[in-house]
C-alpha cells in the first residue's frame, strides 16, 4: 500500500495492479469500526464500574462534591441542634416567667411545635440523592424558623405590656375576690368537669368559691363595670368589670349585685355579696378572668395563701 492505493498481484498478468475500493465499502467500513469502538467503551464503562466498582474520574469529582455538600448539610444539623436548645430555653422562661408576670395564658407547646399541613411541601427533593436527609433537613429549618417566628411575637406583645407597667399595676385582677377565710374555698377549679346538672364532660371557664350567704365580694383591680345582668339559665346575677389592657373579670350568682353599669370601681371596692342566682347547685361565686375575652385560669392571678387579715387590709389599701 504506498499513499492511498492498495495494490495486489494479478496472477494472470503476472504484474502488480492498483485495487479499486468502492465508497460504499469505505462508508461501511469505518461504520463498523465505530460500531466497534462504542462496544468496547461500554464494555469497558461495564467492567469498569459494575463489576470492579471503579468510579470514573467525573464520578469521582461529583460524589466529592456531594460528600462535600453534605456534610454542609450536617454541620447545619448540628447548628439546628443548638439553636433548638437556646430556642426552647427562651420559651420555657416565656411561659414560666414572662407571661405569668402580665397574666398572660402561657403559648401550648402545640401551638409552638405546629408543623405544615396539605401537600407535600418537599416532593421537589423526592429526585435527588440522599432525598430523606435532605428533606428532613429542610423540614426541621422551616419548624425552627416557625419557632422562632411564634416566640419573636411572644415577646413583642410582652414588650407591649411592659411599657405600660406602671399602669398595668393596680388594674390587673390580682386579689382574691372574697376574705382569705376558711369559710371560703374554692370548690370547682378551671377547665373541664363533670356538669353538675348534665354530667357531660364541659369546660368550667372560671373557679367556683363557695361560702357563706351573703359573704362580700370585691373587685379584683381598677376598672369600669361594663354589664350588670341577671340570666336564669346561667350565671343569675352577674357583674362583668372591664380592667382595660385586655382584661375583664365576671363575678356571677351573686344575691343582689350594688354596682352599676359605667361605674368606675377600684380595687377592693365591694360590688356585691355571694348567693345562689341562677343555674346553680348551692352559695357560691363563680369568678372569671378573661384576657382579650378568651377566659384563662385565675388562679395565676391571686394568693389564695394571704391571711384573712392581710387581706382585710389588701382591700382596704386598694379603695378609695
Amino acid at each position: 500500500m504506498l499513499g492511498n492505493k492498495t495494490y495486489f498481484f494479478n496472477k494472470e498478468t503476472c504484474s502488480f495492479e492498483v485495487e479499486t475500493v468502492g465508497k460504499r465499502k469505505k462508508i461501511l467500513t469505518r461504520v463498523g469500526i465505530s460500531l466497534f469502538v462504542m462496544v468496547l467503551l461500554c464494555c469497558y464503562y461495564f467492567l469498569f464500574s459494575n463489576v470492579l466498582h471503579l468510579k470514573t474520574p467525573k464520578m469521582a469529582v461529583l460524589l466529592d462534591r456531594n460528600e462535600e455538600l453534605l456534610s454542609k448539610v450536617e454541620y447545619l444539623n448540628q447548628r439546628m441542634d443548638k439553636d433548638n436548645d437556646a430556642l426552647l430555653k427562651l420559651q420555657m422562661r416565656d411561659n414560666v416567667v414572662y407571661r405569668p408576670i402580665f397574666g398572660m395564658e402561657e403559648i401550648s407547646q402545640g401551638v409552638r411545635d405546629a408543623g405544615f399541613g396539605g401537600t407535600d411541601r418537599y416532593s421537589d427533593l423526592d429526585q435527588l440523592y440522599n432525598a430523606g436527609f435532605l428533606k428532613s433537613s429542610v423540614m426541621r429549618l422551616d419548624i425552627l424558623t416557625k419557632k422562632a417566628y411564634v416566640q419573636s411575637r411572644s415577646f413583642d406583645d410582652i414588650q407591649v405590656l411592659s411599657k405600660r407597667a406602671g399602669d398595668m399595676a393596680s388594674c390587673i385582677p390580682n386579689i382574691f375576690p372574697v376574705s382569705t377565710s376558711a369559710f371560703n374555698r374554692i370548690s370547682s377549679s378551671f377547665g373541664y368537669r363533670s356538669d353538675p346538672f348534665t354530667h357531660a364532660i364541659r369546660m368550667h371557664t372560671g373557679v367556683d368559691i363557695s361560702g357563706p350567704k351573703n359573704e362580700p365580694i370585691y373587685v379584683t383591680g381598677d376598672g369600669k363595670v361594663v354589664e350588670v345582668g341577671f340570666n336564669f339559665f346561667g350565671y343569675g346575677n352577674f357583674v362583668v368589670v372591664d380592667h382595660g389592657f385586655g382584661y375583664k373579670t365576671l363575678y356571677g350568682h351573686l344575691s343582689t349585685p350594688e354596682v352599676a353599669e359605667g361605674q368606675m370601681l377600684h380595687r377592693g371596692d365591694e360590688i356585691g355579696e355571694m348567693g345562689n342566682t341562677g343555674r346553680s347547685t348551692g352559695t357560691h361565686l363563680h369568678y372569671e378572668v378573661r384576657y382579650k375575652d378568651r377566659p384563662i385560669n385565675p388562679t395565676n392571678f391571686f394568693d389564695r395563701d394571704v391571711s384573712p387579715k392581710d387581706y382585710a387590709k389588701l382591700v382596704r389599701s386598694g379603695t378609695r
